[in-house]
């Protein structure tokens, strides 16, 4: 009786915890969107510099996405398949950006690339510019995201071996031929596991991006900065309209996840359940 009691009681708190920090808030952006009604809402969406925010941020996570979706399997394939010098270093190098502040990491790119940075004058003189501008916010939306695509890889690789591999190359099969055919069919639901995690921390990264950006308007303000703008000088409706499109691609992003997970959950498990040393 005490236990179900205790179960009982710890499911009401789980669900009144979720309820309070997650439905709740939801909720209200979404009732504070639509307060004015819909034509408002589309309206504030609808605002030039919302629409460059819009399409700054999927620009910039998509080529984030992709460029770590490349990096995670070639560091998956690396660590799990292949013994190297320096294999721990980057194992260890991969949760970088786990440990570091996102503000510190795009103050980084400032001192590296800015115009008074080691590289910015040189740069410059061949017209290239990457602070304050898209090159920038996409190199920092992808060191903040990078681990993601790696951490899902790496363990499931591990776990499954080299058999297969060893018995493609027996074959005769190329080492193009072995990733393609056996390789990546075997981590395909995990990979896109990884892509649907690091898409949604793409899309609402703040740090570093406000840190390299240079928040200037129409051009380099992604929809998390956005919102922040709005939000200081009292545009309210535009701001929560912004917020709600944020939260209605997180809620997309997290539904995409419960059915992969409830799919291939014991793929996605074996990723999730190992540790990397």
């Amino acid at each position: 009786m005490r236990r179900i009691f205790a179960r009982a009681a710890l499911a009401v708190l789980a669900l009144a915890l979720v309820a309070l920090f997650l439905i709740l808030p939801a909720v209200f952006v979404f009732a504070q969107a639509f307060a004015k009604g819909a034509d408002a809402f589309t309206a504030s969406l609808m605002q030039p510099e919302t629409l460059a925010a819009i399409r700054l941020t999927l620009i910039a996570a998509a080529i984030s996405v992709t460029a770590n979706t490349v990096f995670g399997l070639a560091a998956a394939w690396c660590i799990a398949k292949f013994e190297f010098p320096g294999k721990s270093a980057l194992v260890t190098l991969i949760d970088l950006p786990f440990s570091v502040s996102p503000v510190i990491a795009g103050l980084v790119f400032v001192l590296l690339f800015g115009a008074q940075g080691w590289l910015g004058p040189l740069l410059a003189a061949h017209g290239i510019k990457i602070v304050f501008a898209l090159p920038g916010i996409v190199l920092a939306t992808i060191f903040v995201t990078f681990p993601f695509g790696a951490r899902q890889l790496i363990p499931l690789m591990r776990q499954q071996g080299n058999a297969e591999e060893e018995a493609a190359l027996l074959l005769g099969a190329s080492g193009l031929q072995i990733f393609f055919r056996v390789t990546l069919p075997n981590v395909k639901w995990a990979l896109l596991y990884g892509v649907l995690l690091c898409n949604a921390r793409a899309m609402g990264e703040f740090g570093a991006v406000s840190v390299v950006s240079g928040r200037i308007r129409g051009e380099t303000l992604t929809m998390p900065l956005q919102i922040e703008i709005l939000y200081n000088e009292y545009n309210l409706a535009g701001a929560f309209a912004v917020a709600a499109l944020l939260v209605l691609l997180a809620l997309v992003t997290l539904v995409a996840k419960a059915l992969l997970e409830w799919r291939h959950g014991d793929e996605l498990a074996a990723s999730a359940g190992l540790r990397m040393p």
